[in-house]
């Protein structure tokens, strides 16, 4: 079997390579399972006069006038205007492009700046979800997952919360794992001497930055955020752990004051700033035109960005700062996190991948794995909806997305799902069409003529739109008072443990 190659060659800086390289990612038809992947490298020129017919077969090497094509085994990571289909007649191939990706043409992935590593908060922020708490065990079970996938930098934990968040600190610290091993740390000394005491090779050092949490949640001057910030910073650094200084609420504070504040615990030794959208109002413009200033004002440190979702924006909040230049972006897994959560580990991971063409390190097959992990161990439901891991991200009804992706499948989708570990499937309903009823009966094994089919189609329709929706909303208050269950400790629960602890309670708290 042979492949047919579309398109015009785009080019970008990869962060892995000194030289400029040109990656071709490659779809394949709905009937094949099989993905083939090109790098042509070096590739020089104006994309247009690179562009040409190229025929190539599985596993052989053709020399074009650009470059040398290896064809490999690496999945579709994104859509950049290059796809293959089965050819048998080695019938002239088209130079018109079928799909354009402007990130690539337009030099915006260029923007990406080499290096950029991921850190993963899953088992610090990620467990401050309510409702969220992991054994040790349970979180050793998930740094050793995200290790294995190649995550470089994790949080996990806050040693000085409870002694069995220490022990599930000390033993991930203790696991080998080849990701630097963070903790996190209040500019508070007991704080410090915990994490310390865990054997971490970095500690999250962090305090406030906006005038609203130094006056109402630290009572503090700005003065006395910077004294014992500073001194917190010697003190874990004399002691041989690194730090990464972290200010919250960095968007809402005083620019000069946080610049004074990073500048000075750098001078400390902080080898990393790290900027937080605290409760999320960031805007990609606005996180372009910060860090801007920050680069400009900052002695030199490398930069790393924390962003939460309460506007739907961490994720894309997250992108512009790695194009302004930040290379270490935090995420969550399934974006867990405090209220509407963080900014997405897969969603991220994949934009950089798929979008930009940026070789992330991760290991992205077992992302959909990961997923499911941290969703059944946390208790937290994925949501259906959610991009990439939710139950309906790879799942068509409507009869003319169905027919697109049964013809070719990148009509209606960005990325092949198996790339990551799922499967695609079609789900029939009130919107469903001829061609996926067809393509479920040659899966049974029977043959329809095209009146049976339609006839078929109808049925299906009807009984869809007939359905009770009395089941669904069933679920759903079920689903709601299980959540409501499982957010923490009820109100009984609370009265009976303050009798424990002897405290006298009324029967019903004040509304």
């Amino acid at each position: 079997m042979s492949m047919k190659l579309f398109g015009s060659l785009g080019s970008y800086d990869h962060p892995s390579f000194g030289s400029r390289e040109t990656r071709m990612r490659i779809s394949p038809s709905a009937s094949h399972s099989h993905m083939i992947a090109c790098k042509i490298r070096p590739f020089t020129g104006n994309a247009a006069s690179n562009s040409r017919p190229v025929l190539i077969g599985r596993g052989t090497r053709v020399r074009t006038a650009a470059a040398m094509i290896n064809p490999t085994t690496r999945d579709l990571q994104g859509v950049t205007g290059l796809y293959y289909e089965t050819n048998t007649g080695g019938a002239a191939i088209p130079e018109e492009r079928l799909v354009h990706n402007y990130l690539i043409e337009a030099g915006l992935a260029g923007r990406i700046p080499k290096g950029v590593r991921i850190w993963e908060e899953t088992l610090r922020d990620g467990e401050q979800t309510p409702g969220v708490a992991y054994t040790p065990e349970e979180k050793v079970q998930i740094a050793r997952f995200l290790d294995e996938i190649h995550v470089p930098i994790m949080d996990v934990g806050i040693p000085v919360v409870s002694k069995e968040e220490a022990r599930g600190v000390r033993a991930i610290a203790d696991a080998g794992l080849d990701a630097t091993v963070m903790a996190a740390a209040r500019t508070v000394r007991k704080d410090v001497d915990a994490c310390i005491d865990c054997g971490v090779d970095e500690i999250a050092l962090f305090t406030a930055g906006s005038d609203l949490h130094i006056r109402h949640k630290l009572g503090m001057t700005r003065e006395q955020v910077k004294e014992v910030a500073v001194r917190e910073t010697e003190y874990a650094v004399a002691h041989g752990v690194e730090v990464s200084f972290v200010t919250e609420d960095t968007f809402r504070a005083d620019l000069d004051f946080v610049v004074d504040l990073y500048n000075a615990c750098t001078d400390a030794g902080a080898h990393r700033a790290v900027v937080c959208d605290t409760v999320g109002v960031m805007t990609p413009p606005g996180i372009r035109w910060f860090f801007g200033q920050l680069k400009d004002r900052l002695v030199p440190t490398e930069l790393s960005f924390h962003g939460h979702n309460d506007f739907g924006l961490a994720v894309a909040n997250s992108l512009a700062a790695v194009e302004e230049g930040v290379q270490v972006p935090h995420t969550c897994v399934n974006g867990l996190g405090e209220r509407s959560g963080n900014a997405s580990f897969e969603e991220l991971v994949l934009a950089l991948e798929a979008l930009y063409g940026y070789d992330t390190g991760i290991e992205i097959s077992r992302l959909y794995d990961l997923s499911q992990l941290v969703e059944r161990l946390s208790g937290i439901p994925v949501g259906v909806a959610k991009p990439l891991v939710g139950h309906n991200a790879f799942a068509h009804e409507s009869g003319i997305h169905a027919h697109g992706v049964i013809k070719h499948t990148a009509t209606y989708e960005p990325i092949q799902p198996e790339r990551i570990g799922r499967q695609r499937t079609f789900v029939f309903g009130k919107h469903t069409g001829s061609l996926a009823v067809a393509e479920k009966l040659r899966s049974f094994g029977a043959e329809a003529t095209p009146d049976q089919v339609l006839r078929l189609v109808a049925l299906i329709k009807d009984f869809a739109e007939g359905r009770s929706k009395k089941d669904q909303q069933d679920f759903i208050r079920s689903f709601r008072d299980r959540v409501d269950r499982q957010r923490g400790v009820t109100d009984d629960e609370f009265r009976s443990l303050a009798q424990k602890a002897g405290i006298a309670v009324r029967t019903q708290p004040k509304s």
